[in-house]
């Protein structure tokens, strides 16, 4: 959960920005887009598969340099 507590002379944009900042540094708003359609198991498996063999990949080609 986010909290935000008003600065002394801090106008509401201001407090909006750092509001806005706040939350996608947690991570809420990519977690909401990830749970706005409902995916089955098996494509969250493969997406998470296809992930691994590009990192694999990648640091394969760095071990290669």
């Amino acid at each position: 959960m986010v909290k935000l507590t008003l600065r002394e002379n801090e106008s509401v944009q201001e407090a909006v920005r750092r509001f806005r900042k706040l939350v996608e540094r947690s991570g809420i708003k990519k977690e909401m887009r990830r749970r706005e359609f409902y995916e089955k198991p098996s494509e969250i498996n493969r997406r998470i598969r296809l992930r691994a063999e590009r990192r694999s990949k990648h640091l394969r080609a760095k071990a290669k340099d």
